[in-house]
């Protein structure tokens, strides 16, 4: 059984539950989360349906573990793409994850980093650690360890206490002006997105 990202389904409900399907939404939210997998389906199927982006996200979980379907990955990567498609990061993330490790797409590190920065870009830290590695990796076509550094800092900066070790590690690996240089594009990142905190 494959876990994917789930726990960006409650931050981000915020962005992608309008006011007519939020209380069916959160039912199934909520017996999701206490694996009552089968009233989530039933909450969640309807909405999906009617392209709903967070049931949409939903489904795609419990296709992708067989959390009260059948394990399926054809079905979790529709999922995941429809809701990708309305701007999920939480389902762009799962994406990333799918073409990283070829799970039911073939293996494909240019998706995975496109998906990847796409749910970067929205805040979710989880796809922030993700694009740090492939950044700050000595092998592969993409190396920027300046990138690596920016996305560890935003990750740290949102919370997340993995990134503040990861910083610690790559910063022996950098020059003093490639840390500044890291530093003033992840302030420069964090003030567009306060920005767009603001806004909703």
């Amino acid at each position: 059984m494959r876990i994917y990202l789930a726990t960006v389904i409650t931050v981000f409900s915020l962005f992608f539950t309008s006011t007519g399907w939020t209380a069916d939404y959160e039912i199934g939210q909520e017996a999701y989360s206490s694996g009552d997998y089968q009233t989530a389906l039933t909450e969640w199927q309807l909405l999906a349906n009617e392209g709903h982006a967070s049931s949409q996200f939903g489904m795609g979980l419990l296709y992708a573990n067989g959390f009260g379907v059948p394990f399926d990955n054809e079905q979790a990567l529709k999922w995941y793409m429809s809701a990708a498609a309305q701007g999920h990061a939480g389902a762009q993330c799962n994406l990333a994850v799918m073409h990283a490790n070829g799970w039911g797409v073939p293996q494909n590190d240019e998706e995975a980093f496109m998906w990847y920065s796409l749910a970067a870009e929205q805040g979710l830290t989880q796809a922030q650690l993700s694009l740090a590695k492939i950044y700050s990796r000595s092998f592969g076509p993409i190396q920027d360890k300046v990138q690596a550094y920016k996305w560890l800092t935003v990750a740290a900066e949102l919370g997340n206490n993995n990134a503040r070790f990861k910083l610690d590690s790559l910063a022996k690996k950098m020059a003093d002006e490639d840390m500044a240089e890291s530093g003033r594009l992840a302030s420069l990142w964090m003030d567009g997105y306060q920005n767009l905190l603001a806004s909703h």
